[in-house]
């Protein structure tokens, strides 16, 4: 029977495609689902043969802690650089949401003091 190995809504092309490479690199069978037409099937890569699935989460553990590295590494080469955005830049590049979730606090400040007040 087969085993859900790795869920793929949400997941980059380029992430899938390198998972899909590591798993054919080492010779561990799996196929592919996709999420259909309409979006609401489960796109994941399915394990063929259960007796590799220690070895299949071994090799996406390794996978995952050094694409965990390599952001961390990039994330301190941006801060020292000094190429992170701080408070203002966000708030100027996502204006539009801001106002809203001020607005919508408010409301929720508000509604219950003019109901019950």
């Amino acid at each position: 029977m087969a085993k859900l190995l790795f869920n793929l809504r949400g997941v980059p092309e380029d992430e899938a495609e390198a998972v899909r490479s590591l798993l054919t690199e080492n010779q561990i069978g799996y196929y592919e689902t996709t999420a259909g037409n309409w979006g609401i099937s489960l796109a994941a890569l399915w394990l063929e043969d259960q007796s590799q699935l220690a070895e299949a989460h071994r090799l996406l553990e390794e996978y995952e802690q050094a694409q965990l590295l390599t952001a961390r590494a990039e994330y301190g080469r941006l801060k020292a650089a000094g190429e992170l955005p701080g408070l203002l830049e966000n708030i100027r590049d996502n204006w539009l949401l801001v106002v809203f979730l001020v607005g919508a606090v408010a409301a929720l400040v508000y509604l219950p003091f003019k109901m019950f007040g």
